[in-house]
Parts: C-alpha cells; structure tokens; sequence
C-alpha cells in the first residue's frame, strides 16, 4: 500500500508540532482503565516523535458526547494513564481547537506530549465539517495517523486533516496496514478465512467478499447453522437464521463459481440448554433432535479443518466457531486457534485476526500472542473484511495531503 510512514519525516523534528490520531477511547470504571491495549498500542509512534524533538499533541475521540463538552466524557482523565504506561510527563489542553489552544501548543517544550481534549466536544468532528478541519490543522505543523480502530469514519481527525497537512502512518497503523494487505492485499496462497459468530446478517458483506478472495472459507458459530439450514438439514432449536436460506444459498453458489471451497461442520455439539457444563453430546449434522442446539463444532470437524489450515500459506480469522464464552463449548475455537498459532510459529502459516470476539477468543485459547498479528479494531476489521475502503486509510493513499507530504 502506497503510505508514508514515521521513517519518511525528517531526523530531526524540534520545534515541530505534530498532530497524532491516536485512540484514547479506552475501557474504564470510574478513574481505572481496565483494558490499556489501545494506550499501550500508541507509546511507539509517541516516543518515536517525541525522541526527535516534536512537540506530541495527542487528538482522540471518548465515547459519545455528541458535539458537546461533558466532564463525563473528558479525556482528561486518561492522561495520568497515559503517562503511566508511557513512562514520561504527559501534558494536557482544555480543547483541541481555538486562539488559545492553539498559543499554549506554540508554547509547549520540544520533546512534550500533550493530550488534547475530546474532538468530539465539537460537532465538527464527526461531520468532518471544512471549518474544524482548518481550525485543528491551526494546532500543528505535520499530521500522523496512529488509529486504525477509527480509520472507517471519515471525521475531521480521522480524514479530513490528511488533506490539508503533510500527513503519514504512525507504527500501528502501519503494522496494521502491512498486515492487512499480508493477508488479503498480495497474500500468500493457499488462503483460508475462519468467520464464525452469531448471525450470518451481519456479516453478509464479509461472506460474499471473501469468497472472491480466499480459497477456503471455513464458517462456524451461530451462522454455520444458517447455512447448514440452507442445504436442508435440521438443526433442532439452534440459533438459525432461517429467513436467510436463499441468501446463504447464494454465497455457497458464488464461492463454488471463484473456486472458493467452503467448509461447514459434519459433527457437531449439541446440548438441550444454553449454559456452561449443559450436558451435551457430539452428533453428525444429521443427527440433530428436534430439541437439542448446536453450541460447537465437533472433533472430527475441528481436526479436518487443521488439516486443511496445514496445506495454506495465510490465515484470516474474525470469529469464534461456537459459544466460546460457554464451557466446553469452546473446545473447538481452542483446538484450532491452537492448531494457527503453531503452524504460525512453525514459520508455515501467516495468521491474521481482529474483530472483538475474535481477541478475545483468541486470547482465551492462550494462541492470540502467538498469531502474526491481531487487530484490536472492531469495526474498521470489519469493514476491510467486507472489502469497503477505509476513508482514514484512504487519505493516507491518496498524496492529497499537503502537496507531497513532506514535512517542511
């Protein structure tokens, strides 16, 4: 993908202000973050500029204020965290646009981080709006990118400043970007795609791209029933999209025209109630009661599809194949996150995963550490899944910004 990146700015950034999308839009209850990995993911891109004497000034999003200011939603109380985990003196300003905004940034020390508040206090921000673009290209020189997790919104921090200010990726974009287009853009082949969840309606556009992609889709979780429905199996009282037959029909009709195999269960776990340790058995899709669900994919599935992981150069995976967060019926998300994660380290197998679920299944098979790479961005995941492009990648793409987007 055609992006600038930090190794393209000058060696020496003193005096320069620069302008870092970060995401600071972290779990917390009360004052206490409870998941740092967005912090934790930005320290690279901060230390690398403020080592070469920029002046950092931080600009996020936290949570919904919608275009007014509310202590609720300050980021002021995620700057001690930061720092924390940063391990240096993290600053702060009371908005992120205006005359004196703008002044106390000009008067910041070379080397400083500083957090802006909130871009979201301003209506501006998530209309994209020309006017708060300008105002918030007033508080810096150059313009880095370092939020993937927010790349599928085309805001004023997340777009529109890529156009009016040299811009580049900042390291966790750019590792993002190298493993996306590791995984779809110019993968290795064979590739696999693991897509499990719920409910195959959210995530139609995901199935119908990859199986123009990918050489072996295979599908779990909830929507592995849809499809099993589809060629005319009964699946008892499982979660079951059934309105959605023709639907799945179609993309089963599409992968088989692009040469894309497709792998459903042929054994499976099923159980009479839906909670932890139900009792359970393992059954040929065939064999499912009238009053029993699917919760997993069986054994001898997950073992056949290890099989097929071990014959492919690349993996993408965003999903868990059944109720993970319910034991045992996560033995088969397990067993082949695990099978991923040593064929990866084995030097065998490129592996790819995000999505919300995903890290977190992923995690819970102890394999996610183990993966090439693992996105923690939901929705923008999701949406390069789903082929769309990503307006925040996109003006990175472009060499709109800032004539050649070479810092002066």
């Amino acid at each position: 993908m055609p992006f600038r990146g930090l190794d393209d700015l000058p060696a020496s950034l003193t005096g320069k202000r620069v302008l870092v999308r970060v995401d600071l839009n972290v779990p917390m209850d009360g004052e206490h973050v409870t998941d740092a990995t967005r912090l934790q993911a930005a320290v690279p891109t901060i230390a690398f500029l403020a080592d070469r004497g920029a002046k950092v000034l931080l600009l996020s999003h936290f949570g919904r204020p919608k275009g007014e200011a509310s202590e609720k939603y300050s980021l002021k109380k995620v700057v001690h965290p930061l720092h924390e985990v940063l391990g240096r003196w993290v600053g702060f300003l009371p908005d992120c646009v205006g005359d004196d905004a703008v002044e106390e940034s000009r008067k910041l020390e070379n080397g400083s981080v500083t957090v802006l508040e909130n871009t979201r206090f301003h209506a501006g921000e998530e209309a994209n709006d020309p006017g708060f673009v300008a105002a918030l290209a007033e508080m810096g020189d150059i313009y880095v990118n370092d939020a993937f997790s927010a790349a599928h919104r085309a805001h004023a921090s997340t777009e529109g400043l890529a156009h009016v200010l040299p811009a580049y990726a900042g390291r966790s974009m750019e590792a993002e970007l190298n493993a996306l287009e590791a995984a779809l853009g110019k993968p290795e082949r064979p590739v696999a795609a693991v897509v499990g969840g719920a409910k195959v309606s959210s995530k139609l556009d995901v199935l119908t791209n990859l199986v123009g992609k990918v050489d072996h889709l295979i599908i779990g979780g909830g929507m592995a029933n849809t499809f099993l429905a589809a060629k005319g199996i009964s699946v008892g009282k499982s979660l079951c999209e059934h309105d959605l037959a023709d639907t799945a029909r179609s993309i089963l009709s599409r992968a088989e025209a692009a040469g894309c195999t497709v792998h459903l269960p042929w054994d499976v776990v099923v159980a009479k109630e839906f909670k932890a340790h139900a009792e359970n058995r393992v059954a040929n899709v065939n064999d499912v009661a009238a009053d029993e669900m699917i919760l997993d994919l069986g054994p001898h599935a997950v073992e056949a599809l290890g099989d097929v992981l071990k014959t492919c150069a690349t993996l993408v995976w965003n999903g868990p194949l059944g109720a993970f967060e319910l034991a045992p019926f996560d033995a088969a998300t397990v067993a082949l996150a695990q099978t991923a994660a040593a064929l990866t380290e084995g030097g065998t197998l490129v592996s790819v995963a995000g999505g919300g679920d995903t890290v977190a299944a992923l995690n819970h098979a102890g394999a996610g550490d183990k993966f090439t790479f693992v996105s923690t961005a939901g929705g923008a995941f999701l949406e390069w899944m789903e082929g769309k492009a990503l307006p925040g990648v996109q003006a990175l793409q472009t060499g709109e910004n800032g004539q050649t987007g070479a810092a002066e």
